[in-house]
């Protein structure tokens, strides 16, 4: 069966989300016993930048222009080094709920960014979409027992977790501009070397102080999902997905991680499905539906 490009770049952003949906819970695992937050970044940098520039040589190279040289460099910035610093540090003193919470900001962020960078239109649908879609997120979350801590260490986490956000919406709408123009493997290549060489000075010293060999087996393989699965494949499928759909509809699906969240609950044994939770499915696909549909013409 044959799929539209538009169908296989919803597809990419959702398996890019079930990805992010677990990453909350599975690198809180890690840290801080194990890893610290800017030693994690820094293996999270260093292996998505091996493997990208490995995923390479199975293309055709291409030639960056000149002029798309500072869109890239702003992209590592943003989307590399400050989204994943923040997110990292800020996940280390908050909860995944706190975080899956503020997250929920992201598709705003985006809107707004697009509006302003790339004129992107404000319509009465899409921000209806967002309106919806953040309802039916906070509903799952609440209902799973969330609420958000305003305790100082918290407090912290929680703005870190927002700079994260802001920062994404910010690369997002910036990598939409390259990948109109070069595959997602030549600009992944580029973006993680230019994050690494900004991570690496502000996390070494966690990185040289970790002790390797208390490590237990289960929390290497958190390790691998967080560096393969989060970093590598997540990233991968998101520029994909971004070759086809604005900026603002990658940002959308974000509202479906709490429930992608609660259905492996639901699976594991460890929850059940209600009334509330259908309903808060319903109007995350909902909102989605109307900020990702096609603007007639």
């Amino acid at each position: 069966m044959n799929l539209s490009k538009n169908a296989s770049a919803h597809i990419s952003i959702l398996a890019a989300n079930i990805i992010y949906g677990l990453n909350y819970t599975i690198a809180k695992e890690i840290m801080p016993n194990y890893l610290q937050p800017y030693a994690l970044t820094i293996c999270r940098v260093t292996a998505a930048s091996i493997l990208f520039w490995a995923l390479s040589f199975f293309y055709k190279p291409e030639k960056l222009a000149s002029r798309d040289i500072k869109a890239l460099i702003f992209a590592a910035v943003f989307g590399v080094a400050i989204n994943q610093l923040m997110f990292l540090k800020g996940l280390n003193y908050t909860t995944p709920i706190d975080a899956s919470i503020i997250m929920t900001i992201n598709p705003v962020l985006v809107l707004l960014v697009s509006a302003i960078v790339v004129g992107e239109v404000i319509n009465f649908r899409k921000i209806s979409g967002i309106i919806i879609g953040a309802t039916g997120a906070v509903l799952l979350i609440l209902m799973s027992g969330g609420k958000l801590d305003f305790s100082t260490n918290s407090f912290l986490g929680n703005v870190l977790v927002f700079l994260n956000a802001l920062s994404y919406g910010i690369y997002l709408v910036i990598v939409k501009t390259l990948m109109v123009k070069y595959k997602p493997a030549t600009v992944l290549k580029w973006i993680f070397p230019i994050g690494l060489l900004i991570v690496f000075p502000v996390g070494f010293d966690e990185l040289n102080n970790t002790n390797w060999n208390t490590i237990p087996t289960q929390i290497w393989w958190a390790i691998t999902y967080v560096l393969v699965a989060t970093t590598f494949l997540a990233y991968l499928l998101n520029v994909y997905g971004l070759q086809n759909v604005n900026a603002s509809t990658v940002s959308i699906y974000i509202y479906s991680q709490p429930v992608i969240a609660s259905f492996v609950s639901v699976l594991l044994g460890k929850d059940s499905l209600n009334t509330i939770k259908i309903l808060a499915t319903l109007l995350v696909f909902t909102g989605v539906y109307l900020v990702s549909r096609p603007e007639k013409h």
